[in-house]
This record gives C-alpha cells, structure tokens and sequence, in this order.
C-alpha cells in the first residue's frame, strides 16, 4: 500500500519559518515526481513547489518564490519545504502529492498527475 505522510505544520507568526516534511512509501515505480499543493478556506487546491525524483527539475508557485525551497533525497523517497518570511496568505492545509510515474513533460501545476495524496498539515502564520 502506497503511505504519504507529512508532518512539521502548525503556527508562526508572520515573517517566521517552518519546516514540512513528506515521506512516501508502498510503492515500486522507479521515477516520479513529488511535491506541495495548498487549499485555503474558500479556495482551490494549488500547487505550490514540486520536485522530480532526481531533483534536476522544480516548480514553484509565483508568490512562493525567494521564499520557499524545495529539496529531496531520492533514494529515501523522502522530500522537505523550507518555508521563510511566512505570510498570512500562505495560511492552508498544505498536501504532499506523488505521481506514480515521471516525464519531462509532467505538469507540476496539474494535480491530476498526482494520484496519491497524503492527509494534510495546517500550516497558519498570524499576523
């Protein structure tokens, strides 16, 4: 059985960092891509950094930029969102998504190509 589980959210006050986590486990295809969506009260999911296995492509939400980094160890299929200079619109439950497969032209924006999803952290930054 395919596990994604995430841990490290909670509460800051504004300008301050967290750290998520995201491991993924269960499963035997040997490239993917794997990454952070967010839902907002009264918003829609939306991606906001993605990683390939490899690590040699990401992605990163406009308004995360300078911000936020993404980073992975592949080999323990475990991936890390450093989030800096927190504001209170990054306030969401935060979602780490797997793919089950990887191409240079999976869309890191599109979370239909990511079809195993962990439960969610909150993450809310007061201001």
């Amino acid at each position: 059985e395919v596990q994604v589980v995430e841990s490290g959210g909670g509460l800051v006050q504004a300008g301050g960092s967290l750290r998520l986590s995201c491991a993924a486990s269960g499963f035997r295809w040997d490239d993917y891509a794997i990454g952070w969506f967010r839902q907002a009260l009264g918003k829609e999911r939306e991606a906001v950094a993605c990683i390939s296995r490899s690590g040699s492509r990401t992605y990163y939400l406009d308004s995360v930029k300078g911000r936020f980094a993404i980073s992975n160890d592949g080999a323990k299929n475990t991936m890390w969102l450093q989030m800096d200079s927190l504001k209170p619109e990054d306030t969401a439950v935060y979602y780490c998504a797997l793919s089950d497969y990887y191409s240079p032209y999976l869309d890191f924006e599109n979370e239909h190509e990511f079809d195993y999803w962990g439960q969610g952290t909150q993450v809310t930054v007061s201001s």
